[in-house]
């Protein structure tokens, strides 16, 4: 395979941007589907502990919400980004209620982050890293290393491979899929998160797959080392 046909089977920044403000807010429709995982990331990621999360494509901001409402201390500040002027839009306004300790940004997509070195104790990453690139994916892991302190926990959930026959044949439609068919299904396909970690840089806290319906989904916890 080419290099140019490995890109052309992953979205671009731009193109994920017109997915996402066409969503809008029907993406809250997918917490049907995520919500299983949402549901172990909350619990998982000891955000009770935490004092300063960020999160890498907050989408509508619903789960971010539900974080500082329900497990993060009152002085706990929030930051998040996302690549979709609407889905910003959204955050800004599921967020609101907390605009003192909350903010939402919207990026180029780049996955150089602005944080300074070890400025946050939690990472959040959830139903993001199924649409990046591997190249890219490699290059937020690095920046997420980079700006969790010691001891700060990297949160992950993720779509991943199926194991019931219906999932298997899912699965199997994703990883065919070129280009134009892969922008179809809104870019997204089945990571192995365990498989994208670097060992030395990080050690497994908790790990968890949970099914809803023909979709399988990865959650996972690790410590930055």
């Amino acid at each position: 395979m080419s290099a140019r046909q490995r890109r052309e089977r992953y979205v671009s920044h731009a193109q994920a941007r017109r997915i996402y403000d066409l969503i809008g807010r029907r993406q809250d429709s997918r917490l049907l589907s995520e919500r299983r995982a949402l549901d172990e990331l909350a619990e998982c990621g000891a955000f009770d502990e935490s004092h300063a999360v960020f999160e890498f494509g907050c989408g509508t901001g619903r789960f971010a919400a539900r974080l500082l409402r329900i497990h993060l201390p009152n002085d706990c500040r929030y930051a998040a980004i996302d690549v979709s002027p609407k889905m910003v839009e959204l955050a800004l306004g599921a967020l609101a209620g907390w605009s003192d300790r909350a903010r939402v940004e919207l990026t180029d997509g780049s996955t150089r982050l602005w944080p300074a070195d070890g400025e946050f104790d939690r990472f959040v990453c959830a139903y993001v890293l199924d649409l990046l690139s591997p190249e890219d994916t490699e290059s937020l892991l690095a920046e997420a290393h980079r700006i969790l302190r010691p001891g700060g926990l990297l949160c992950l959930a993720s779509l991943t491979f199926g194991v019931t026959p219906s999932a298997r044949i899912l699965t199997s439609v994703w990883q065919r899929s070129l280009g134009g068919a892969t922008v179809a299904c809104g870019g997204c396909r089945p990571v192995a998160l365990a498989e994208v970690l670097s060992a030395p840089a990080w050690a497994v806290r908790d790990s968890a797959a949970v099914n809803a319906h023909t979709l399988r989904s990865e959650v996972l916890v690790a410590e930055r080392l």
